[in-house]
């Protein structure tokens, strides 16, 4: 069976450094056969795959758009691998890229409830809602800082499931409604520098600052120091 491509949705961004470090882990340790970028392609990137798409919508519609482009695109795998471009994948995955989630919706609802509101979490109810509503009682979430496989077929019938939400959380409608299981894991986004992280564990996340400055983005620097096949010019 062959590899799957790897999509990634990009945000418009000249320099994008977890984009680039995050390829890098890729390119040593993920499977795959190309990479799509999906929006914005950064002008340092070579031997990518290129889908061109709207970035004036918020980006949640963005990002739901770059999904939908990709599985609409005859060229890209029937099963690809789903990625974020803060994603860095630390360990080798021989096998590919395993299933993975986060336990029930109203567990990561309860979480957030206590941290935050916004459009976010509207967006998490609003899809737990849609699910029950489709028989699915106890939903679960696949909102995770980790890649994620996708069927393209199955994909589409979940966005068009819900195109009427403001804001969906695709991962968790798709991986719901094409019942894809997997096995759960928690979450692995590192918010701040701190130096208390999970330094063995195979998957991290980062935001923009630790990334930058954090305890994390040098770990995941020191990782992966040398230029990898997608990037011209090196640094």
């Amino acid at each position: 069976m062959d590899a799957p491509d790897l999509v990634v949705p990009v945000r418009t961004g000249r320099a994008n450094a977890q984009l680039r470090y995050a390829l890098r882990s890729w390119a040593a340790n993920l499977p795959h056969r190309n990479v799509w970028i999906v929006g914005y392609r950064p002008p340092w990137l070579r031997d990518v795959q290129h889908i061109e798409t709207s970035q004036h919508g918020t980006k949640y519609q963005n990002t739901t758009a770059a999904v939908k482009a990709a599985c609409q695109h005859p060229a890209v795998s029937r099963t690809f691998v789903l990625c974020n471009d803060d994603m860095f994948v630390m360990a080798p995955q021989p096998d590919g890229m395993p299933v993975r989630h986060r336990g029930p919706i109203s567990d990561v609802e309860t979480y957030y409830v206590a941290r935050a509101s916004g459009r976010y979490l509207d967006g998490m109810r609003a899809t737990r809602d849609l699910l029950v509503s489709l028989g699915h009682e106890r939903p679960l979430s696949y909102e995770l800082h980790v890649p994620m496989p996708v069927e393209k077929d199955g994909m589409l019938k979940a966005l068009d499931v819900g195109r009427h939400l403001d804001v969906v959380h695709k991962r968790s409608l798709y991986g719901n409604l094409a019942g894809i299981g997997g096995e759960e894991m928690r979450d692995v986004k590192i918010l701040k520098r701190s130096p208390q992280f999970d330094r063995a564990s195979p998957f991290l996340s980062t935001m923009p600052d630790s990334f930058a400055n954090g305890h994390v983005g040098a770990h995941i620097r020191r990782a992966f120091p040398d230029a990898c096949r997608y990037e011209a010019g090196g640094h």
